[in-house]
């Protein structure tokens, strides 16, 4: 018979496979995904580039796809998968399929609500978005952007929906599902830009058809795994039912605690619209850019810890929780700290060769550039964020997220108008990049605040061997970031080489970019076992 000390130590390495195995799952679904948005991009850069009807289009899609993630992946999801995850431990099936059917009855009902208020209220609801827009010379960019949101907003409906089921696919340990379905979000809009965008007197409508149609097509794709674990029933409406009240209470002060970065985005938009046409577009395409380390990384994290640490929480397993956040921060250190020294020291090229067109100017380039240089300053935050929220959530902790993200909020907002205003003032090009720059310092206080809190209440006690990994980071960062700016070369140059040219460059540039980091990394003593926590 094993040891005590041998079984628990057997229990936690098949833990951190599980871990490891499940987030590479998520990560490769992501990759997918994340794939598909730079090709759906660079269809939209080489059909629309950085138009008004592209600024009115990303607005459309940015109002229904903040409250996407502001209700149903950020509130709703932190609230929702910690009790499902609690009723699954402690209930039988029975219990956990009426619970499903009374959230999926009072959520689906809300929902259908805000999004028949939404059509209505179309004209305020970009009022209040983009005031830019109601200055006279722009009464036709705010009509076409009204008419586009009342075609989009439906999507809202959809897709909370699309994470309520991914919700309960997650807590099953069924990750690859959810992470999938939004390939299916790419795949539409490059299609609706071939097909449907021709057929319009307004093209950039059929880019909201498209969107109306991904949101369904995705609902539609997770029922029949929902079916399969039995959980598919009638929805029932009874916002007085325990489990669905529990959730209504720790999802009110989570919608703000979990968005913040979200929220701090769509203040970047309404500020934008106040800039010269353009901004709008010039923010989403750098946006994207950083979504895509940020997506890998952070979400596909964060999704897989959040049951994880909800269950970890349940049995009173305190050290594991600890160690189980230590080992994704650590992750987060030694792979998005170079991301986003890669993505800063290659702005320039990326976007180039995503994006450069005859419709995608060189001046288009240059200020998405600028802009995402200034995100690539937060990305680090930003992942760190998506880590360290689902150690309060699993806590089923809603009200302290709430507070540091007022603080997080209010920081974006004072550097906006000490960066922004003057910059603009002055009439200096690129002011929409100062509003990445505040988003980025609102970001990393976001993440230092809610460290320090897990820190100061002993809910998270860093393993040891920190001092090492920071040295190690800073070192192999360093050598990295020098071959980047030995391997330079300026925006004209870019433009002269042909696509191809362009492609095979960028390949070489990061391929050796990411040789050089981890040659360093191995050279510095870094191992498997070193993205894990001490024993």
């Amino acid at each position: 018979m094993l040891p005590v000390d041998s079984c628990l130590l057997i229990v936690k390495n098949r833990i951190h496979f599980q871990l490891f195995k499940s987030t590479l799952i998520v990560s490769a679904m992501t990759f997918l995904s994340r794939i598909l948005g730079f090709i759906r991009d660079v269809v939209f850069a080489r059909e629309f580039a950085a138009s008004a009807g592209m600024d009115a289009f990303l607005i459309a899609f940015k109002i229904p796809n903040f409250m996407r993630r502001l209700f149903a992946e950020g509130a709703f999801n932190q609230a929702f998968v910690p009790t499902l995850g609690e009723y699954k431990e402690s209930k039988d099936k029975d219990a956990v399929k009426d619970l499903i059917q009374h959230v999926s009855g009072t959520l689906g009902g809300w929902l259908f609500l805000i999004t028949l208020i939404g059509v209505i209220a179309a004209p305020v609801v970009i009022m209040i978005f983009a005031p830019g827009y109601l200055e006279s010379q722009n009464q036709s960019q705010y009509d076409l952007t009204v008419n586009l949101l009342r075609i989009t907003f439906p999507y809202i409906l959809f897709i909370s929906l699309v994470a309520f089921a991914g919700g309960i696919l997650n807590t099953y340990q069924q990750f690859a599902v959810p992470a999938f379905t939004p390939v299916l979000l790419n795949l539409v809009l490059i299609s609706a830009t071939f097909w449907i965008v021709p057929m319009m007197d307004e093209p950039v409508m059929g880019l909201a058809i498209g969107v109306f149609i991904a949101g369904l097509l995705q609902l539609l794709f997770q029922l029949p795994f929902i079916s399969r674990m039995g959980f598919l029933s009638w929805p029932r409406w009874n916002p007085q039912h325990s489990g669905v009240k529990k959730i209504l209470k720790l999802m009110l002060p989570a919608i703000f605690g979990a968005s913040v970065a979200q929220i701090n985005l769509l203040l970047d938009t309404i500020i934008a619209s106040l800039l010269v046409t353009g901004s709008i577009s010039w923010l989403y395409y750098s946006d994207r850019l950083m979504e895509f380390p940020l997506g890998i990384l952070g979400v596909a994290l964060a999704t897989v810890i959040l049951p994880n640490l909800s269950k970890q929480h349940v049995s009173d397993s305190k050290k594991e929780f600890s160690a189980t956040l230590d080992k994704a921060i650590r992750w987060v250190i030694y792979l998005g700290v170079p991301s986003a020294v890669g993505l800063f020291m290659l702005a320039a090229p990326i976007i180039t060769t995503l994006f450069g067109s005859d419709k995608f100017l060189k001046i288009d380039i240059e200020m998405s550039a600028m802009s995402l240089m200034a995100y690539s300053f937060g990305l680090v935050g930003f992942i760190l964020v998506k880590v360290l929220l689902p150690g309060f959530y699993s806590r089923q902790d809603t009200k302290t997220p709430v507070k540091i993200g007022i603080t997080a909020l209010v920081i974006n907002m004072i550097f906006n108008i000490a960066i922004v205003l003057p910059w603009f003032l002055l009439d200096y090009p690129g002011a929409h990049a100062g509003l990445a720059i505040a988003t980025s310092i609102s970001a990393f206080s976001n993440a230092f605040l809610l460290y320090r809190w897990l820190r100061k209440h002993d809910v998270y006690q860093p393993s040891k061997g920190w001092a090492k990994v920071w040295l190690q980071v800073f070192v192999a960062n360093s050598f990295m970031g020098m071959v980047l700016w030995l391997d330079h070369h300026d925006v004209d140059q870019w433009l002269n080489w042909s696509t191809t040219e362009r492609v095979m460059q960028l390949l070489l540039s990061i391929g050796l970019a990411i040789a050089v980091y981890f040659a360093c990394l191995f050279a510095l003593g870094v191992r498997k076992r070193n993205f894990l926590p001490s024993k």
